[in-house]
């Protein structure tokens, strides 16, 4: 199975993008999750939604292929990065190719809630018509990693034994979902 993971973050050591290094080598048995650095996309501009920049054709051709996208967010003003959302919009217009696709949200922070406000936006936004994918339900599915600065190591991994197993539980939901 191909997965897709976007990081809502740009921060050198950020604690989503270690949340999904942490998913690429522990579930490398069962997936293969390949990052997609949304730095690269250009802002979204609707004169060109139609004909788009060729790395924003890449980017799509890539979430075309995968069987999934895992999306890490961090939690800024209780929302989700700009960074995010721009690459949100680029998947919504046009060529809508987030639609139908299986998705897994994921978050941490330094914070006693996680990411949860920032997920909770962020499943409105995915659940848009031009985004329209097929989430992993809530109600015991929400990866909210709290106190983040604990839970990593200095290598950036999650390493945090009761957070790993909540997680192993999540992603073999995924996997079924997928």
């Amino acid at each position: 199975m191909q997965l897709i993971a976007l990081t809502g973050s740009l921060r050198k050591g950020s604690y989503n993008a270690g949340l999904v290094a942490t998913m690429t080598e522990r579930y490398r048995d069962l997936f293969t999750l390949t990052p997609w650095d949304i730095s690269k996309l250009p802002y979204f501009n609707q004169d060109e939604e139609l004909s788009p920049p060729p790395v924003v054709r890449g980017f799509k051709d890539d979430i075309r292929a995968a069987d999934g996208v895992v999306i890490a967010t961090p939690e800024y003003n209780w929302s989700i990065p700009g960074i995010l959302k721009n690459a949100l919009d680029w998947l919504s217009r046009g060529d809508k190719v987030l639609i139908g696709k299986p998705v897994l949200v994921v978050g941490a922070s330094t914070g006693i809630a996680g990411t949860l406000r920032a997920q909770i936006h962020l499943r409105q936004v995915l659940s848009s018509p031009g985004l329209a994918c097929r989430m992993l339900p809530p109600g015991g599915n929400e990866v909210l990693v709290t106190f983040a600065e604990d839970k990593f190591d200095g290598a950036g991994r999650l390493v945090d034994a009761p957070t790993l197993a909540f997680l192993d539980g999540v992603v073999e939901k995924f996997v079924a979902f997928v």
